[in-house]
């Protein structure tokens, strides 16, 4: 499992990009627009870590890994045959990839390919 990008989804951005900050000795960048605002910053093997606000109400705080996938789609339907439901269909992130979102076992679990 190759881990490519991990979300923090929190209503306190600048306090969760503190502490991450002191724990991982990154430094957390400005808002990226096509990642919904996400502060990221990179861990030294290379691992993208992003902390955004909700984007609207019905939005929870979440912690999501993203794993990095050859073929997004046969990815996504293995996920669905093995149970998961589909949160977010695939999405482009211009210049970044595509990205979806499956739930199971109440987990929410990211895909991308790059």
């Amino acid at each position: 499992m190759d881990l490519h990008y991990l979300e923090f989804v929190t209503p306190d951005v600048d306090a969760t990009c503190a502490a991450l900050a002191r724990s991982l000795g990154a430094e957390f960048g400005e808002p990226v627009a096509e990642l919904g605002g996400a502060r990221t910053a990179t861990r030294p093997d290379g691992t993208e870590v992003g902390v955004r606000a909700p984007m609207h109400e019905d939005e929870d705080p979440v912690v999501r890994p993203y794993h990095r996938v050859d073929d997004l789609e046969r990815a996504l339907a293995a996920a669905t045959e093995s149970g998961g439901e589909v949160a977010l269909e695939a999405m482009e992130i211009p210049g970044r990839g595509t990205i979806a979102i499956y739930v199971l076992g109440g987990i929410q679990h990211g895909l991308w390919q790059v």
